[in-house]
């Protein structure tokens, strides 16, 4: 009974994901973008803080999701997202691990987004493999810039997945971009991988929680509910 409730619970997860997907690769209206990110929102109602989930919120995402699809000069800058991400950072007091860079952010989110593409190809379907969420440049590579939903996923692995940031600072080390190392297996069949593009989590050595904790505990949760909301302003500016 367990194994055939998690198997359904899997398959609702993937058909979801494909739906998702879809939707996101075919929006022509704000009313198509935020169709898109209610499927994500309430695929998440329990992990979103409520100050990220309120209606007027899910709106203001949904105009710059379809800004950003209509016109690629609306695409959210990965400074602004670095920007906004290290301004968290510091308010928090996260040790400077946690300070990231414009070519980290984009070294993990060609890894992610190449990783996307191999996983759904082969039936690995799910709301972390889609690949049409993320914006692309003429070359069919990550873009400089994010469509908000792409935004939203490099702030959520920044906070719950830094095990991906460490694997871009490691490639950026060895100087290898993921998705040139793909490019070399497909046209070079023998040659050997250097790295993973999605590491699976172990042990938990993720710097932020001890300090959201601490913040929340010096400052309260309204405090913080304060500046999620602020830093979500900056990352969707009001028009």
């Amino acid at each position: 009974m367990m194994q055939q409730r998690a198997h359904d619970q899997y398959d609702r997860h993937k058909q979801a994901a494909i739906r998702i997907n879809e939707l996101a690769a075919r929006i022509q209206s704000e009313a198509g973008a935020g169709a898109v990110v209610s499927e994500i929102a309430g695929l998440f109602a329990k992990e979103l803080p409520p100050a990220w989930a309120s209606g007027s919120i899910r709106q203001r995402v949904a105009h710059a999701e379809y800004q950003a699809v209509r016109n690629p000069v609306s695409l959210i800058p990965e400074q602004r997202i670095v920007d906004v991400w290290n301004q968290y950072a510091r308010e928090i007091a996260a040790p400077d691990e946690a300070i990231v860079s414009v070519d980290e952010i984009h070294n993990m989110r060609d890894a992610e987004f190449t990783a996307a593409q191999f996983m759904w190809a082969r039936g690995n379907q799910t709301i972390w493999t889609m690949p049409n969420v993320f914006a692309l440049g003429s070359d069919g590579r990550v873009a400089d810039g994010c469509r908000a939903l792409d935004a939203i996923r490099v702030i959520h692995d920044l906070e719950a997945l830094f095990q991906n940031l460490r694997g871009a600072r490691d490639r950026l080390r060895r100087g290898i971009l993921s998705s040139d190392e793909a490019k070399n297996r497909t046209t070079d069949p023998k040659a050997q991988p250097h790295s993973t593009s999605r590491l699976e989590a172990h042990v938990d050595t993720n710097p932020i929680r001890p300090a959201e904790q601490r913040y929340i505990q010096e400052h309260g949760s309204v405090a913080y509910a304060q500046l999620l909301a602020r830093l979500f302003d900056e990352l969707f500016p009001p028009e």
